[in-house]
């Protein structure tokens, strides 16, 4: 009975139609091998019909320019204190320096993201100095993408400065950010906020902030912080709040969001109370292919781009999220402080030639591509 209910979901979506959250539910609830192996084959063959076989990657530089953050997220290895031993507040020396190594090794993009911290100002004024550091980079590098600055960062100016979120969103515009991560969102339900992060936006804040920046024209990515204490009914919520805001961008016009990107909890180093209840130090691989899975099949029709994160699984396991869906194995990003605090075993820096192999390994052609998703080299042919 069970076999043929995922069957016939299975069908439905495999014939074009969105699931339900409920169908969501039920596909990841599934513990028989032969269900599960009927989802991956599903999930890959949806991920060809939508996006095709080529396997994308960017070459990108991450800049974390501070780990000073009021907040106390109970997943987070790497926030300190002011003063805190392991603190740090790069200045704009060893930030440029920082950008232009990116740019040495090929990057064409640059993601910035930091820790809430309130001495963080020009003149008294938050926004200054956010936009003093994309200034600093794009008067330097006119050319590279600016990725930069998560919903969350984005509230803390506007409270800081007693800003619109529109205000801001529209000044870090201006001064040169092109696109949002879509990172602060952990799980969009605000009972498991309250244990992971209750000193940070609730989910309708989170949602309200990213369809400002799409209404603005600033696309976005999405994620999901995944394999802690949410239930499968929970992870549903949360992609059928992605998926519905991307349909209501699909009616405006608007780009929206550019991808998906699953990002298994990690809690080798994370604070101990998070820790213990949940009882494990680095992700499940086979839980996270399952969810990586159901979030291409539930998304697929609306969000064309799923991403695995090879710093949390490895690019071992990286490499076979290539198999449940996915078609973009992320990027070299060169330096990561944010997972690695935490614990994660998958390294902070990949060479273009180590994603490229792996993509390989798959049998499927690789493509370099930018923050976008648009071509930047000829899509090599596997030999």
């Amino acid at each position: 009975m069970v076999t043929q209910t995922v069957d016939s979901i299975l069908d439905r979506a495999l014939a074009g139609f969105d699931l339900t959250e409920a169908e969501g539910v039920v596909l990841l609830q599934q513990q028989d091998a032969e269900a599960i192996a009927s989802i991956r084959r599903a999930a890959d063959q949806l991920r060809q019909q939508q996006v095709g076989e080529t396997v994308t990657y960017v070459v990108n530089r991450n800049v974390n320019f501070t780990n000073i953050c009021e907040q106390h997220c109970s997943f987070c290895a790497f926030r300190r204190d002011e003063g805190e031993t392991g603190a740090y507040w790069l200045d704009e020396s060893a930030i440029l320096e920082k950008v232009t190594d990116g740019v040495n090794r090929g990057a064409t993009e640059i993601c910035m993201q930091g820790g809430l911290n309130p001495q963080a100002k020009i003149d008294g004024k938050s926004l200054a100095y956010y936009v003093r550091l994309v200034k600093l980079i794009k008067e330097a590098f006119p050319q590279l993408h600016l990725h930069a600055f998560s919903p969350q960062e984005v509230q803390f100016i506007a409270r800081e400065d007693d800003l619109s979120i529109v205000d801001v969103i529209a000044d870090l515009q201006d001064a040169g950010v092109e696109s949002m991560p879509g990172t602060a969102a952990e799980v969009l339900d605000d009972e498991v906020r309250k244990i992971l992060c209750p000193e940070k936006i609730n989910t309708a804040e989170w949602l309200e902030i990213m369809e400002t920046a799409h209404q603005l024209g600033m696309p976005t990515t999405s994620t999901m912080l995944s394999g802690h204490i949410e239930t499968p009914e929970q992870q549903m919520k949360h992609l059928g709040l992605l998926r519905s805001l991307q349909q209501k961008n699909a009616r405006r016009g608007d780009r929206g969001f550019t991808e998906f990107i699953l990002l298994p909890f990690v809690g080798q180093d994370a604070p101990k109370p998070l820790r213990k209840r949940v009882g494990r130090d680095q992700p499940v691989l086979s839980d996270a292919l399952l969810l990586t899975a159901v979030a291409r099949i539930f998304l697929g029709n609306w969000i064309d781009n799923h991403q695995p994160s090879w710093v949390k699984l490895g690019l071992e396991g990286a490499t076979e999220a290539l198999n449940w869906g996915c078609n973009d194995i992320g990027g070299t990003l060169m330096e990561e402080h944010i997972t690695s605090m935490a614990g994660a075993q998958g390294g902070t820096c990949k060479t273009v030639e180590e994603l490229q192999t792996a993509i390989q390994s798959v049998g499927r052609p690789y493509r370099q591509r930018d923050t976008l998703y648009r071509a930047i080299r000829k899509q090599l042919v596997i030999g």
